[in-house]
């Protein structure tokens, strides 16, 4: 498998090059030459697999110039250590991925990541320096996943006053090969200052830079697993007729910077059974927007309650209009904004009627289905999947007013008791770049 840029299709290079790059020469993001699908053995057997199995049959494709088959094995095994619960919620299932050491599904592509970097560059003695930005729990999987990791060090950046305290102490409060930095502006200017130090040529000449975002494309691979994870569970799990067309189901995504989403259109183009799609976004909706008028306007971000979508900008959109024209992205996406006040609503609603506790993000991704269920624009017939992408706990400020005291799980109890070390910055590169430089 070869990859090439979303702007420059020559030259091409290997998932090495393109995962320890993160962001390609010209600015662009690395996608692959083609698509790879499942074989036929290997999707009929899906449904009797566990998640590791399933995770590694799943990236092996896409890897398997450069991860032996074996090695792939045993770091999807140790990655992805966890439970993914396909939960069944009256009319729905939500398949929960915030059981992860961070209570984040941004932990099943740190994790990944930091365990093929830590392969991809054995024998490597030159320091590699990792930098994120981030919009909430990004930062802290990312953190969490490289913390200790010999030969590699981590920068995270991300808004001042924009993102929870127990997000800041899972970012902040690990020290070691972990920095923090909070800048003075939205998480748009975060991602520019990122994208910006990757082409400042006298810094990349002194040091070795690579992403950890949802721009880079080790991060996306694994996240496809979880899809096809949640589409067969509804056979195995649920007694879904195996290639019925009325068994696909309809998978609702809380998205913002759109990695989340892309990853599920590429599970859904390897072949997993899958319907369609519902982009979910708070009132950021730039691409909601797109779909319905056919017009790409990017905006500046606001501030709201599901703070790690308050993006503006998405950088994955560049791949998914690389992959798909307008019309095609229209027959299996169907695009859907939800504001603060119905947010809060939802969390209320669900918890006094299932006794189910949403975060704001996956109560965006529920309404969303709502929303467009009453206007009659969803089959009534398909399985109707949301994506949990963060535990409630780590919004307590937001969730708890409404729902009461919320069950924290070890691992956040244990962030929260973390001393937070932090550098402020302004939205200046010079700035950045001063801070690397030391």
């Amino acid at each position: 498998m070869r990859y090439h840029s979303t702007r420059n299709k020559n030259p091409n290079v290997s998932f090495t090059e393109a995962a320890l790059c993160g962001l390609a020469p010209d600015g662009g993001l690395f996608v692959p030459e083609t698509l790879p699908v499942y074989s036929s053995d290997i999707k009929s057997s899906l449904p009797l697999m566990d998640f590791p199995e399933i995770a590694c049959n799943t990236i092996h494709p896409w890897v398997k110039d450069d991860i032996p088959l074996n090695v792939l094995e045993d770091i999807c095994k140790d990655a992805f250590s966890f439970p993914v619960p396909l939960v069944k919620t009256e009319d729905r299932f939500v398949l929960e991925l915030f059981h992860g050491p961070t209570a984040a599904f941004k932990d099943f592509g740190a994790r990944f990541m930091a365990r093929a970097f830590s392969y991809l560059r054995r024998g490597e003695d030159k320091p590699l320096k990792i930098l994120v930005a981030t919009s909430g729990d990004t930062g802290g999987a990312v953190a969490d996943g490289f913390f200790g990791i010999d030969g590699i060090s981590v920068t995270v950046l991300y808004p001042k006053g924009r993102i929870s305290p127990l997000q800041e102490k899972q970012i902040a409060g690990l020290g070691g090969n972990i920095s923090a930095l909070a800048v003075e502006g939205s998480f748009d200017d975060c991602q520019v200052l990122v994208k910006k130090a990757f082409s400042e040529n006298s810094l990349n000449k002194k040091q070795v830079l690579s992403s950890a975002n949802s721009i880079n494309i080790s991060r996306l691979i694994p996240q496809a697993a979880y899809y096809t994870s949640a589409s067969v569970k509804l056979i195995s799990e649920y007694g879904y007729k195996a290639g019925a067309m009325d068994s696909k189901p309809l998978i609702s995504v809380p998205s913002g910077n759109f990695g989340n989403l892309t990853a599920g259109l590429y599970a859904y183009k390897m072949g997993a059974p899958i319907k369609a799609f519902i982009a979910a976004t708070n009132i950021n909706k730039t691409v909601p927007d797109y779909l319905d008028t056919g017009n790409y306007f990017t905006r500046d971000s606001h501030a709201t309650i599901s703070n790690a979508m308050d993006v503006g900008t998405p950088s994955n959109f560049e791949r998914m209009a690389s992959h798909f024209s307008l019309e095609e992205m229209r027959n299996f996406i169907y695009g859907v904004s939800v504001n603060d006040e119905d947010t809060m609503k939802t969390i209320s609603e669900v918890f006094s009627s299932h006794a189910y506790c949403l975060d704001p993000h996956t109560a965006v991704g529920w309404h969303g289905a709502d929303i467009l269920k009453s206007k009659g624009k969803l089959s009534g017939k398909n399985p109707l999947v949301i994506i949990s992408t963060a535990h409630p706990a780590k919004f307590d400020e937001v969730v708890e007013p409404i729902t009461g005291a919320i069950p924290f799980p070890p691992s956040l109890k244990n962030a929260m008791e973390r001393k937070a070390d932090i550098t402020l910055i302004p939205n200046d590169f010079n700035s950045l770049m001063e801070f690397l430089q030391q």
